[in-house]
């Protein structure tokens, strides 16, 4: 039997908590901060956690953990 292959993309964007959930990094953090609010600017830095209703997909791509 074939291995099952990991989605080298989803990897290198979610990662795995000790209580089986994902974490990621929120997008438009990088560049043209000049605009952007102090407030928006703030919760950019902070990792979120996968929505309940996306896990199943994440679980897909990340077969492997």
């Amino acid at each position: 039997m074939p291995k099952i292959k990991t989605n080298r993309s989803a990897a290198k964007r979610f990662h795995k908590t000790g209580t089986g959930k994902y974490k990621f990094s929120k997008s438009h953090a990088s560049h043209i901060l000049t605009k952007k609010t102090r407030k928006r600017k703030r919760s950019l830095r902070k990792p979120q956690i996968i929505d309940q209703t996306n896990m199943r997909e994440v679980r897909l791509l990340l077969p492997n953990g």
